[in-house]
């Protein structure tokens, strides 16, 4: 009797949810699941195409494959290049100008962790609700997910007069320097569209993100006094690693209860004899046990919401590193990376206009997600011109790991939710 009073309810709620659907609407609903075949294969093709950031020619195969899709869909196609000084690929850029709706920027990339000399691991469907690949859900799910939403739109004659630009980085996961070259276009593009919208993996059919933590880097270099390890905390002073170690602690004792803010060293290395190589990220170093060591290096990253939060978090750092132990000195260097993407009023009710083109469907409310359990994105480079929203893409496990994986079972809906929030946004 509960599992037939619990069917009752369901379909009395998707009867109600129907009854919200425009015609379009519901035909949008219906074309994308009568596409989802040629959507998978479409993944499958970019999936098992290698597109590590660093295999140019990888990188530019996968963008031919879905400038070959956008073209169909009547979209005008460039490749955007970057000088041959930046070691990467360039960036696929497709859009229509129309007068209809909001101008929208929808955000992908081209690139995954995943170079050519790590293990293989092609599209294998493993069960009826997942399937794992490279760059699965990080983000080729999504970049198609892109595609099938906008070929849906296309096939019902939805697209004419709107305006949008699908903007495809080669170089997400590890971004050309100087950023001012590698994201000028893009971000100079986003800046005559009204809104963003970033198909990230998604945390699932009910979370999205309204905020991203900013990344930036730090160096740490310590000298300390060399001498007889016996002559360790009198004349000799305390040496570089005593130093280095209770510089990185203070940061944690002083700084690790702030919300939304992370700074976690990579590497160090001390010892007698330390050389490191910035580029390579790796270093070499020698040292006795009855040395004091005279020299400690350290690196890290610091993860942050606002540009507020990231100043007041160095300016704690220089304090610390200021303290110095007897016969030591230190200074510490900091990088700009990607900025955050605060949350603000107006990504707040994007979020609120999907949760309500979710629940018409069927899918439950959809919640902005923890900005902390998220790392930075392309996304962030124009989150303080336009409003934004990201973790639209696919949803799966295992992003960046060998074994990446996408649920099949939510892909459909996510793209069918795309198909919709892009309709009424371009009304």
């Amino acid at each position: 009797m509960k599992a037939i009073i619990l069917s009752f309810v369901l379909f009395i709620s998707l009867i109600v949810s129907g009854q919200s659907l425009t015609p379009e609407e519901k035909k949008l609903i219906q074309t994308v699941e009568q596409q989802m075949e040629q959507t998978l294969q479409l993944l499958r093709q970019s999936v098992n195409i290698n597109s590590g950031t660093y295999n140019i020619a990888g990188v530019r195969a996968v963008g031919e494959v879905y400038a070959t899709e956008l073209r169909a869909l009547g979209f005008t196609v460039e490749w955007v290049s970057l000088p041959d000084s930046l070691k990467r690929a360039g960036h696929l850029v497709a859009y229509r100008r129309g007068t209809k709706g909001k101008k929208l920027f929808l955000i992908g990339h081209l690139d995954t962790v995943f170079e050519p000399d790590m293990p293989a691991n092609p599209f294998t469907q493993l069960n009826d609700s997942t399937a794992t690949g490279q760059g699965i859900n990080d983000m080729k799910g999504g970049d198609v997910a892109i595609i099938a939403g906008l070929k849906a739109m296309h096939r019902l004659g939805l697209l004419e007069q709107t305006s949008i630009t699908v903007y495809m980085t080669g170089d997400e996961e590890n971004a050309g320097h100087p950023r001012e070259i590698s994201r000028g276009d893009f971000i100079a593009r986003a800046q005559q569209h009204d809104i963003a919208l970033a198909f990230e993996t998604a945390s699932g059919l009910n979370t999205v993100a309204t905020a991203r933590r900013g990344a930036s880097g730090w160096k740490l270099e310590v000298e300390g006094k060399q001498g007889h390890s016996s002559g360790i905390f009198g004349n000799a002073g305390f040496g570089s690693i005593y130093e280095a170690a209770r510089i990185i602690n203070s940061f944690r004792e002083q700084l690790s209860k702030e919300p939304n803010l992370t700074f976690n060293p990579g590497l160090i290395i001390g010892g007698a004899e330390v050389a490191y190589n910035d580029e390579a990220q790796q270093g070499e170093v020698a040292g006795k046990t009855n040395i004091i060591s005279p020299r400690t290096y350290a690196n890290g990253d610091l993860r942050f919401l606002s540009e507020e939060q990231k100043e007041n978090a160095r300016s704690v750092m220089r304090e610390i590193v200021g303290q110095s132990l007897p016969s030591t000195k230190s200074v510490i260097h900091f990088t700009d990376g990607i900025p955050s993407m605060p949350p603000t009023e107006g990504n707040t009710k994007l979020a609120n206009q999907l949760s309500e083109v979710s629940e018409t469907l069927g899918f439950g409310k959809v919640s902005p997600g923890n900005p902390g359990s998220r790392g930075a994105g392309d996304i962030s480079y124009v989150a303080k011109y336009l409003d934004c929203l990201d973790g639209l893409g696919a949803s799966g496990r295992g992003a960046h790991a060998p074994g990446e994986t996408i649920n099949l079972k939510e892909y459909p809906k996510l793209i069918q939710r795309t198909a919709v929030f892009l309709y009424r946004l371009t009304r």
